[in-house]
């Protein structure tokens, strides 16, 4: 049995996201969490809570044995970026771009 749960729109670059979902794809649920915590990267705080999201639906859809679940896979796609201006010197502008990701994580029963 699979559950899936989804963050999108996520205020994080989706280049630093990737670095916390490779660490955590194909482990032990339990292991993905302690990881997670004591990972100091700010994405890793954002994937933990996805991940939670996810083995709450997996006990919600199903009769699933929790000990059992591991993290089948872990997305990080890139999602809208927000553009912004900032004020430089001689009356220019540069642009800032802030970037967005969408985050889809897949727990599974081993």
């Amino acid at each position: 049995m699979e559950a899936k749960a989804t963050l999108r729109f996520c205020r994080v670059a989706p280049r630093k996201a990737r670095i916390v979902a490779d660490m955590i794809r194909g482990r032990n649920v339990e292991e993905a969490i302690s990881l997670l915590e004591f990972t100091p990267k700010r994405s890793a705080q954002i994937v933990r809570k996805v991940l939670h999201s996810a083995i709450a639906n997996a006990e919600d859809t199903s009769e699933v044995d929790v000990d059992r679940l591991f993290v089948k896979t872990v997305t990080v796609d890139q999602g809208p970026t927000l553009k912004r201006y900032r004020p430089r010197a001689q009356g220019r502008a540069f642009r800032i771009n802030k970037k967005t990701s969408h985050i889809i994580l897949v727990v599974a029963e081993r």
